[in-house]
């Protein structure tokens, strides 16, 4: 190669940003993820419930159970959704990556 001689590039370089689905797919299991963490919040939030009178007694018991249930089933009802998004996105997900296509 001589000084004035400048290098050209064999081919179009592929985008370095992530296709559409599978960043939709990275941000559907990093959200799957922190379900836990939210299950843990939520499930904490009975403790920090003010009293219904002046004495140190609490929230009724009847109560708290009733919003942990509650709490439980919107979860699962949440991984659910998440589950057949997933499902659905790996199914119309057929074709080959962009970054598949191109020579290394």
């Amino acid at each position: 190669m001589t000084a004035g001689e400048e290098r050209k590039p064999q081919g179009v370089r592929p985008s370095l940003f992530l296709e559409r689905q599978s960043y939709r797919r990275r941000r559907l299991m990093d959200a799957a993820r922190l379900l836990p963490i939210l299950g843990a919040a939520l499930v904490a939030i009975p403790l920090l419930w003010p009293s219904p009178n002046t004495s140190d007694e609490g929230m009724p018991l009847s109560s708290a159970i009733l919003y942990i249930f509650t709490c439980w089933a919107l979860l699962i009802v949440i991984s659910l959704i998440f589950g057949f998004a997933a499902r659905r996105m790996t199914a119309s997900d057929d074709s080959e990556a962009e970054s598949d296509r191109w020579p290394h």
